[in-house]
């Protein structure tokens, strides 16, 4: 008698969960979006000075360096240029990453970098419009670096694998590898858009 009484009871706690669903005209998930930020963004309005300039471009400099490293910050010419780092995945969940949940899992599975530019231009109404690009490059390898064939398995080949690297005088041996472009990271992008427009 009181397994048929649980069982009533949870059919009626599934059918009132039943009822809680959408209605058919909207039948999916409705997340809110985040504020999406222009690609270039406004930050410092009114008249330009060079004081003001200085803060902004100290600003952007500032957003980058926290997730990558700087291989050029020139103000002169308005540009800071990074050099590329391996996209973190969920793996190293300690590292800023893409926010894109759907791009992180990726960097996962695959070995992902990312490149990025900050230009900072003088607005035609005033103050400084800053734009971002981060670039996406996806590494090409003939084989995997870290391959398991069945000849491992069966022990066929040599237990001793005796290759002979050069080491030159930058002290380590080049390594060949090919990177290709796979398009632009407009999540990274509109994070760290939104990262500088807060610190205006």
């Amino acid at each position: 008698m009181a397994r048929a009484i649980w069982l009533g009871g949870a059919v009626a706690v599934g059918a009132a969960g039943c009822a809680s669903a959408p209605p058919l005209d909207n039948p999916a998930l409705v997340r809110p979006m985040a504020e999406e930020v222009e690609n270039p963004v406004l930050v410092s309005p009114g008249t330009p000075t060079a004081g003001s300039y200085r803060e902004v471009f100290d600003k952007c400099l500032d957003v980058l360096d926290d997730d990558f490293p700087i291989r050029s910050a020139d103000p002169a010419d308005g540009r800071i240029i990074t050099l590329p780092r391996i996209a973190p995945g969920y793996e190293q969940f300690w590292k800023r990453g893409n926010p894109d949940p759907r791009e992180r899992l990726l960097a996962t599975f695959q070995t992902i970098r990312q490149t990025a530019v900050v230009e900072i231009r003088v607005g035609e109404r005033g103050g400084y419009l800053v734009t971002v690009i981060v670039e996406r490059e996806l590494e090409d390898l003939p084989r995997p670096s870290r391959q398991r064939t069945g000849s491992a398995v069966f022990q066929e080949a040599p237990t001793v694998d005796r290759q002979l690297d050069v080491v030159g005088a930058t002290g380590a041996a080049p390594v060949a590898t090919n990177w290709f472009r796979i398009g632009r990271d407009c999540a990274a992008e509109q994070r760290i858009l939104r990262r500088i427009r807060e610190c205006r």
